[in-house]
């Protein structure tokens, strides 16, 4: 199963165009052509459903795609619960912030304060972790890791296995210098947050995020649940965690339909845990956007921090997308995607001009390995920009 990549895409150009609604007119003024674009999108990549949502000030539209369940032909439903894979790491990093902010975390703290056998531990600072700067590679591209994943898809992972995983292995480079997505990082986050808050993380996300922000259907289930609140869609996979890509001939009879993806919705989420395991819908994922790029999550201090934290994954190319202190910025949107077995989403928000951008798809990558959110996402706003 591949961690998500949504920060090596090339979409800045096409995300920077957004915002050329006309606010006098009906807004979208080109639905037809979104709907449209949706419905191309899904065929093109045999999605079986969609919900987006985009918002700006009091204007939204919000609509569901195609079915819920392949079975039963259930349509999808624009309320309906995701599984929001590593939009998660964000909510991990609020807290992180907001630790600092109360004076029992700093940014410079080394990691090994709390973890005295990773290696560089001594050189890799909590900042390090947030923005996937610490050299520390991830467990989740491992394929014996994955092979487990497709073997026991109920199996209930602690986070300290998983942070072994990932250190265990040879550090890629010198802390601070380079930058590699790994989830190692933010599962390390995660069991500093329960450290010092003497909590289980699910209960310091409900206390500190969504209780606050009044985000009634977003949830961070204890590691033993691999339960979804109703209503759902269920979540599809082609091929499997180790190998996502079918060959050519499988990729032909999926796009025609007589070649059905795995079913992966109840897959224990506790792989990614502090990086990966939240919940939510596309409204309340609109809501936490807004308030994490609009920065009322911490104090002005930090999210000015924060911001200027963001830096190039990819040095030298303007395209690139960035990534910072539990944050990405995509163009001018900030937010992150997510990515499980079964599920693929995409969450933005521009603080400047007010403009959400909500995706999620119940199946995690096409036929061909591509993330179905991010497609979808990119040519959204490509057409938004078309906008007279």
């Amino acid at each position: 199963m591949r961690t998500s990549r949504f920060f090596s895409l090339g979409v800045a150009s096409l995300l920077s165009a957004v915002f050329a609604v006309n606010a006098q007119a009906e807004w979208p003024a080109n639905k037809a052509k979104l709907i449209e674009t949706v419905e191309e999108i899904m065929k093109e990549n045999a999605i079986p459903g969609a919900v987006v949502l985009m918002r700006k000030g009091d204007r939204e539209w919000s609509q569901a795609f195609g079915v819920a369940d392949l079975k039963t032909k259930q349509p999808m439903q624009t309320d309906m619960a995701f599984r929001i894979g590593s939009n998660t790491k964000t909510m991990t990093g609020v807290i992180i912030l907001q630790l600092i902010e109360e004076g029992k975390l700093s940014l410079d703290d080394k990691v090994s304060k709390f973890f005295p056998d990773v290696p560089q531990g001594d050189e890799i600072t909590i900042a390090d972790l947030l923005s996937m700067r610490s050299g520390i590679p991830t467990y989740s591209e491992l394929p014996e890791f994955n092979r487990l994943m497709d073997q026991q898809p109920q199996r209930v992972f602690k986070p300290e296995e998983l942070i072994q995983y990932g250190i265990e292995q040879k550090p890629l480079f010198k802390p601070g210098t380079e930058f590699y997505y790994s989830n190692t990082n933010t599962v390390m986050l995660g069991v500093i947050i329960e450290r010092l808050t003497g909590m289980p993380l699910e209960k310091v996300m409900q206390g500190r995020i969504f209780a606050p922000l009044k985000l009634a259907h977003t949830r961070f289930p204890a590691r033993d649940d691999s339960s979804l609140p109703q209503p759902h869609p269920r979540g599809y996979l082609f091929g499997t965690n180790e190998n996502p890509v079918l060959s050519p001939a499988d990729q032909a009879a999926a796009l025609a339909g007589t070649l059905l993806p795995n079913d992966h919705t109840n897959d224990n989420p506790s792989w990614g845990w502090a990086a990966g395991a939240g919940i939510s819908t596309a409204q309340d994922l609109a809501t936490y956007v807004e308030a994490l790029a609009g920065g009322k999550l911490t104090s002005a201090e930090l999210h000015k921090k924060q911001l200027e934290s963001l830096r190039p994954n990819k040095p030298g190319d303007p395209q690139s997308a960035y990534y910072g202190l539990g944050i990405a910025k995509l163009g001018p949107m900030l937010g992150h995607d997510g990515s499980l077995p079964g599920f693929q989403s995409f969450m933005g928000h521009d603080p400047k001009t007010g403009m959400t951008l909500i995706v999620l798809t119940n199946l995690q990558s096409s036929p061909s390995g591509h993330e179905t959110a991010i497609i979808m996402a990119k040519d959204l706003v490509g057409e938004i920009a078309k906008q007279p």
